[in-house]
């Protein structure tokens, strides 16, 4: 099947009956139940060593284990998180305060947690984000001290007490509020060699204004990360992901014609200053009705002759979308054509929500994305497959946080050459069990490190 066939059966498989996508997926180079039940194994051996690593864990994820959003205080804490960054005044943020903070039930975390953070937390919160020494009155008649805390000390305490807190978790997540700063907390809080994929935190364009700023910002950042290359080697260098919807305000397909022309431009621009420093640059992964022409510009830019030999070419795709086999395929024969190699990060993807919204509001039959998480996972391990069998063509990225997933990837690679990818701020945990209990095996991770203010952090 040629390219042009590729690309008319990705459009049509976008809305695929999802029963007839699985039969095929099922269909198509199974796994063995020996297979299935080794990775299994693995996997469980895994999440064990993980779970009992008392030392590994970050203070956030206690924090999060307590305040979950299965209470109503983890709801309440992050509704209000969110709600406290689009609130203009002090007066509406101090009457939201003294209504999610007095509903909770705060009493029934004392005690729970074996970090002293979450449970200092829990009044530290309160009070002024510093731990603090508590009296029984305290520890034994919560749900009144609280109440009378905030009605004693006043909501702008309280506020600033919760933007603290939140600037803390904030902290976890994203590697730093500039590229400079990324960098430097990156070589410091890793493992020596880590590899870095950097994100500049923000939404899309709404203005040709924002699109030059995000622009500009990309290519501050490129210049910044060229400056940590040592070497010949792409695949071990820094690089870069950027968001096509932050270059252009009107990227949709109804506009074809300016995006190629408008848009086209601004990313090839990025694409030579990452190429001048040897670093790769991957186009982000966004909702699904940008797919076909995040295509078009991919292939355009990979037949540029300005961009000839330049290996760091990247793509991110999605196994939570029906089409995505063909999509690998598709950049498969667009490597062999222009003779690349492309890295290619799959990832599930991060838009399920919106999608289903999106497919209900247009009262469409089916919907462009897997509904059950299982079919995802048969996807990503389908699609893995097809990457790996095509190790001169591409260089493949599995991004994931899932032990199955993890210990799935390292059965199908065998020596074949990979890399995995992790956010920052997650799956340390597991890649460090998993490089000790692969230690014959080796691999390398990659950090994909959001850059940004606060502000950005919850929209992310």
């Amino acid at each position: 099947m040629n390219q042009t066939q590729l690309r008319d059966k990705i459009r049509r498989a976008t809305h695929q009956n999802e029963h007839q996508a699985v039969t095929q997926l099922l269909h198509s180079n199974p796994l063995s139940s020996t297979d299935r039940d080794n990775i299994l194994s693995d996997a469980r051996e895994l999440v064990t060593n993980c779970r009992t690593d008392k030392n590994s864990s970050g203070t956030l994820d206690a924090f999060l284990l307590e305040f979950g959003l299965s209470n109503a205080e983890g709801v309440a804490l992050m509704c209000l998180a969110e709600a406290l960054l689009r609130v203009p005044d002090a007066l509406t943020a101090d009457r939201l305060i003294a209504e999610k903070i007095q509903g909770g039930n705060w009493a029934v975390h004392s005690g729970k947690s074996e970090s002293l953070f979450v449970n200092a937390s829990t009044w530290g919160l309160m009070l002024t984000g510093q731990l603090v020494s508590l009296d029984k009155e305290i520890t034994q008649n919560t749900n009144h001290w609280v109440k009378r805390l905030t009605s004693t000390l006043g909501e702008p305490v309280i506020r600033a007490a919760v933007m603290q807190a939140m600037k803390i978790m904030g902290g976890q997540y994203v590697l730093g509020r500039n590229i400079t700063e990324g960098l430097k907390r990156g070589t410091k809080h890793n493992d020596p060699g880590t590899r870095f994929s950097f994100d500049m935190l923000g939404e899309g364009a709404r203005t040709e204004a924002d699109a030059a700023q995000y622009l500009n910002a990309y290519g501050t950042a490129i210049d910044q990360i060229g400056t940590t290359v040592s070497g010949d080697s792409i695949t071990c260098a820094n690089g870069i992901s950027v968001k096509l919807s932050a270059l252009h305000p009107r990227y949709f397909f109804a506009q074809h014609r300016a995006v190629m022309t408008e848009l086209l431009p601004r990313i090839k621009q990025l694409c030579l200053q990452a190429a001048q420093y040897n670093i790769g640059l991957s186009i982000d992964a966004e909702e699904a009705y940008r797919l076909d022409i995040s295509l078009d510009i991919f292939e355009a830019l990979a037949k540029d002759k300005d961009l000839e030999g330049w290996q760091g070419f990247g793509f991110v795709l999605q196994a939570y979308q029906k089409r995505a086999p063909d999509t690998a395929k598709w950049l498969i024969g667009l490597a062999r054509q222009t003779r690349r190699r492309i890295m290619v990060r799959l990832v599930k993807g991060a838009y399920w929500d919106a999608e289903i919204k999106h497919a209900q509001e247009l009262g469409l039959e089916s919907y462009p994305v897997f509904t059950r998480k299982p079919n995802t996972d048969l996807c990503y391990q389908h699609c893995a497959g097809i990457l790996l069998d095509a190790q001169r063509e591409v260089y493949p990225q599995f991004a994931t946080h899932n032990a199955y997933t993890a210990c799935m990837i390292l059965h199908l690679a065998g020596e074949r050459e990979f890399e995995f990818q992790r956010l920052h701020g997650m799956g340390h945990i597991l890649y460090a069990q998993l490089k000790k209990s692969s230690a014959n095996k080796q691999f390398a991770v990659r950090v994909y490190a959001p850059i940004g203010n606060h502000k950005d952090l919850l929209p992310y």
